[in-house]
Parts: structure tokens; C-alpha cells; sequence
């Protein structure tokens, strides 16, 4: 990057956040953060629009990243994903406003591969360019399709804004995979029997720096995924952590085990190949690591006081 910004971060409190301001700030940019609690830069909730367009009044922002959820803890039945499936419709709708009134050239979002659906795709290798995204039909998630379906929409579609969506696939990293670490040692949680399924990933400081470098690269009305080379399944990812941290073996449990958490058991059902190719080739990115398993490994090593 050549040129620095002035980066407006919705959700810059939050675990991805706080590694999106890491990356930009290593890159040159100002990282203004918005959000509701205190530590926020600019004070204002994405859902109030009239509170929101009055916090951004008088300031100027080259660019607005989108990375704001309502998520506190991870989803285990569908109404935990009310809120921010209206954050992504509503919410969106009102910053869209917000980055006009700051002037603001670009909009990067935060998206995520489960929008192409919550099935399993078999060996199919799902691309931006021939798969469709969020599509309508499937009853049981089509709020949280709808959700990301009209965010896209917004950001990708709104006259004089450059517009970028990153679909990431699912976290981990520091200040994510800790609290699976801590579930692990106390035997809170089992890994499910992935039969083959598999599900795409990436650490969180990957996706920080894909961001960082959607700030400047990549073609304005266009989607990329945001995946590492290997997909794992979720049950693999488990007993990857408790392997990289030393913690007790997790016990393997049936998936019709997770039913009376209907969210959850729809995503550990889903099984998909999702290519990077299209990030690589025109944002300039590649993840820090082939697969989860080999990031776990060096997230552990890197740990404070870690005994050799």
C-alpha cells in the first residue's frame, strides 16, 4: 500500500475487530473505531440510524469497514442469530447512509461463506464466480441467508461506493480459540463425527490482513473468499486445538447428539470446499498457514512462558 486512510471500523471492539485495527495500523492507516461502549472513538449503535448519522457529522472517512456483530458467544440455536441477522439488514442500511455523510470512497464487509448454505456440497468447489449466494429456499435458515444476502447487496450494489465483501470462513486465532482451549481442560465440550465433512477456516490474523488489504486492492463489486487451503472438519478442528494445547482428549459424540441446538447442528452438518483463488489472484492474500491443524501448532508455541 502507498497511500494511507482514514478507516472507519464498526465493530472495532470486537475479537475480529481488534485484529482488523492491528493490520491496518501496520499498514499506515488511522482506525477510527465505532461502536457502542465506551472505549469507541465514535459512540453510536449501527440499529439507530438518527443517532448514528448525527455521531459521524463533521467527521471524514475515506473508508468504512463493516465488522460489527451482535454475537457476544457462538450461536448454538437459531434466535441467537436474530439479532445480528437484523444488524446485517438494518444495521447495514444505516451505515451505507453513514459512509455518504463521511464521504467515504469504499465500504469493506465482512461476510462469510456460510451464505452460500447451510448444506453439504459434497466434492464441489464453491467459487465466487458460479456459485449463488445466500440463495432463498431453505426454511430453516432463510432469515440468516436473507441477512447476508441483503448485506452484500447494499455494499456491493450502492451507486458511488466501492464496494468489497470478504466471505471468511470460520475463526479461530488469538482471542478466539482461547475460549475453546479453557472448554477443553474443564471436558465442557466433545467433538462431533465429522463422516467426512468438512468446513473452511481461517485465523483471525489472516482475516484481519485481508481486510487490510481490501482497504486499497481488489475490484470494487466484487466478493472474495477468505478460506485457508485445507478444510477441516468441525469435530477435527476440536481435537486439533486439544492436541496443539495439551488439553485432555475431547470424547467423539454422534452429530444428532447436537439436535437440541439447531443452529449448531445445521453447521456441523455442512460440509464444503471453498476456493481462495479469486483473493489470491486479485487482493494479493494468502493465508499464514495450508490448515488450521498447522496454525493450532504455532498459535500454542507462540504462547507467553510456553515451555520448550
Amino acid at each position: 500500500m502507498d497511500d494511507t486512510k482514514n478507516v472507519l471500523l464498526a465493530g472495532a471492539s470486537g475479537v475480529l475487530g481488534r485484529h482488523i485495527t492491528d493490520a491496518l495500523t501496520r499498514a499506515g492507516h488511522t482506525v477510527i473505531g465505532l461502536g457502542r461502549g465506551a472505549g469507541a472513538d465514535v459512540r453510536a449503535d449501527l440499529m439507530d440510524r438518527d443517532g448514528l448519522l448525527r455521531a459521524v457529522d463533521g467527521l471524514r472517512a475515506d473508508t468504512v469497514v463493516h465488522a460489527a456483530t451482535a454475537l457476544r458467544a457462538a450461536p448454538m440455536r437459531h434466535k441467537d442469530m436474530f439479532a445480528t441477522d437484523d444488524l446485517r439488514v438494518t444495521g447495514t442500511r444505516n451505515l451505507m447512509e453513514a459512509a455518504r455523510v463521511l464521504g467515504a470512497r469504499r465500504v469493506v464487509a465482512e461476510s462469510m461463506v456460510f451464505g452460500y448454505g447451510y448444506r453439504d456440497f459434497g466434492d464441489h468447489v464453491i467459487t465466487e464466480g458460479t456459485d449463488p449466494f445466500a440463495p432463498a429456499g431453505d426454511r430453516a435458515v432463510e432469515r440468516h441467508l436473507q441477512g447476508m444476502r441483503v448485506k452484500e447487496e447494499l455494499v456491493l450494489g450502492t451507486d458511488g461506493i466501492e464496494g468489497i465483501a470478504l466471505r471468511f470462513g470460520l475463526f479461530y486465532g488469538a482471542g478466539g480459540t482461547e475460549t475453546l482451549v479453557e472448554m477443553l481442560r474443564g471436558r465442557k465440550v466433545p467433538a462431533v463425527a465429522d463422516r467426512g465433512r468438512v468446513l473452511p477456516w481461517v485465523d483471525l490474523a489472516d482475516a484481519g490482513r485481508a481486510v487490510a488489504l481490501a482497504v486499497e486492492g481488489g475490484r470494487p463489486g466484487r466478493a472474495y473468499n477468505i478460506v485457508d487451503d485445507t478444510p477441516t472438519g468441525f469435530g477435527a478442528h476440536v481435537r486439533a486445538v486439544a492436541a496443539a494445547y495439551g488439553t485432555p482428549k475431547p470424547m467423539t459424540v454422534p452429530t444428532w447428539m447436537m439436535r437440541p441446538f439447531p443452529y449448531l447442528h445445521r453447521m456441523v452438518t455442512t460440509s464444503m470446499h471453498v476456493s481462495n483463488a479469486r483473493a489470491r489472484a486479485e487482493l494479493g492474500w494468502a493465508p499464514g498457514h495450508a490448515g488450521c491443524a498447522e496454525g493450532l501448532r504455532a498459535l500454542a508455541g507462540s504462547r507467553p512462558g510456553r515451555r520448550p
